[in-house]
């Protein structure tokens, strides 16, 4: 992420994790993503580290044995069914952040209500093919419900899974 996306971070994309983040009761990542924001958040102070740091917090892992960060659930056991169920509490408003095996299993099994992609305006020459949000299993329609251009160059499409 060094390599592309820190360079764009500015009021305007701050301001857009912010108003996701706000409409969200709770917060899904994988074990990658976890131990990245987990080492992040704890101690920072402003308005998205005080909503990250206090709101219920779910990550996806079957070798993570402790969560030390504030309000998080492991889930170790099956993540369709783990997933299905978080979704069925009444008022639970989950935001999902990262890309990786967990965003590809709830596309699988029909999960994931909505997609923001993040297009920046740069190639950056790393990753593989288990960094792309692509896979044979992975066959889902979307509608497009907004386009924000930022003046930085990176355009958020938001879909929604038909």
């Amino acid at each position: 992420m060094d390599k592309w996306h820190f360079a764009f971070i500015d009021a305007e994309t701050n301001a857009f994790a912010l108003e996701q983040l706000q409409a969200s009761t709770a917060l899904l990542m994988g074990r990658h993503t976890y131990e990245v924001h987990a080492d992040t958040w704890p101690g920072r102070v402003g308005d998205y580290a005080d909503r990250i740091n206090t709101m219920s917090k779910y990550v996806a892992s079957t070798t993570l044995r402790t969560a030390e960060w504030a309000n998080t659930t492991i889930l170790d056991g099956d993540l369709v069914e783990a997933v299905t169920t978080l979704k069925q509490t009444p008022g639970e408003d989950i935001l999902m952040h990262g890309y990786g095996p967990v965003a590809k299993t709830l596309l699988a099994h029909g999960l994931l209500d909505e997609l923001h992609l993040w297009v920046h305006p740069q190639l950056a020459g790393i990753g593989g093919p288990g960094d792309l949000l692509l896979g044979e299993s992975l066959n889902t329609r979307f509608t497009l419900l907004d386009v924000r251009r930022l003046t930085s160059g990176v355009v958020i499409l938001s879909y929604r899974a038909s």
